[in-house]
């Protein structure tokens, strides 16, 4: 249960904007947005208030406020650094750049690990002359039971009541696609560029805006992408359906590769998985274990 405060001088409110080590944050009883600073203390313990956490905060008249305590997160991303986040629309391109299952599976299998919700939305479609690919791989994955979009009104639709990132390649379309549902993020930041004298990518400013009825937030596009999963077990969880035939394995923890009497393989030979999507689930394995190697023997070597 959330404590709301209505105290004069200490209040409960959400973080929308952090910016050259101010933190905006939209108190919960009033509605106003207060600029404050966080306590030293945050640094002593070793971590700092980000946008998207809850924060108890202090006002004082003819003052800045300071943050004096963050509320536990249900999750976070590390770039951009967001709290709290309940979805995530994945931008592909259908071409320039290539679509790429690969790609698409890392998103989700990141955001599925991280109880983030995924919507997918295709762009540059208009560029093709025979869609039945991908009305395949959307039906593919509709079975799983992911959202498929490609019209952006569509997509407004899922914004009330949650915080949602967008997340994309670079040159996928996602500014362009932000650019339709809202622009004033772009004027924004463009903005607050022109007044630090720093580029775009150099500003250290990152902001939730309120569109139709919730809260989003811009991402940077990106050449790679690391999905923070630890260990095999997580991995499995991640994938959806493969997580839902491996409580038939015999091994509680089968890592579907070379164990007898694995459920997950005769469902991938059948159909019920996707071919393509337990191949990336290997090639996942076994970066993931060749992290851990490499890892053992940098602990070894020291």
């Amino acid at each position: 249960m959330e404590l709301w405060y209505n105290d004069n001088m200490v209040k409960f409110g959400r973080i929308l904007k952090s910016l050259s080590g101010f933190y905006y944050i939209k108190d919960k009883s009033d509605g106003q947005v207060y600029q404050t600073r966080a306590r030293g203390n945050f640094r002593q313990k070793g971590t700092k208030p980000i946008v998207g956490d809850f924060a108890e905060f202090s006002i004082a008249e003819q003052s800045e406020g300071y943050v004096l305590s963050i509320k536990a997160r249900d999750n976070f991303l590390v770039r951009p650094p967001i709290a709290n986040i309940n979805q995530a629309v994945v931008v592909m391109s259908a071409i320039e750049p290539n679509f790429s299952l690969n790609l698409l599976d890392r998103f989700l299998v990141l955001l599925t690990n991280k109880g983030i919700k995924p919507l997918i939305y295709l762009s540059k479609l208009d560029l093709l002359d025979d869609l039945s690919y991908f009305e395949t791989v959307q039906a593919d994955y509709q079975k799983i039971g992911y959202q498929f979009f490609t019209d952006w009104h569509e997509i407004l639709k899922e914004f009330p009541d949650k915080v949602t990132v967008f997340m994309g390649q670079t040159g996928v379309g996602k500014s362009t696609l932000l650019n339709k549902i809202a622009p004033e993020m772009s004027l924004a930041t463009q903005e607050i560029s022109y007044k630090l004298g720093r580029g775009r990518h150099t500003t250290r400013h990152v902001e939730l805006f309120e569109i139709n009825g919730g809260l989003i937030a811009d991402t940077p596009g990106f050449s790679s992408l690391d999905y923070e999963i630890a260990d095999q077990p997580e991995l499995n969880g991640a994938f959806p359906e493969i997580s839902a035939y491996s409580f038939g394995c015999k091994f509680r923890e089968c890592t579907h590769t070379h164990e007898p009497k694995c459920a997950v393989k005769p469902a991938v030979a059948s159909g019920n998985i996707l071919s393509s999507r337990y191949d990336n689930y290997l090639l996942f394995l076994t970066e993931i274990q060749g992290k851990r190697e490499t890892y053992k023997k940098v602990v070894k070597k020291c």
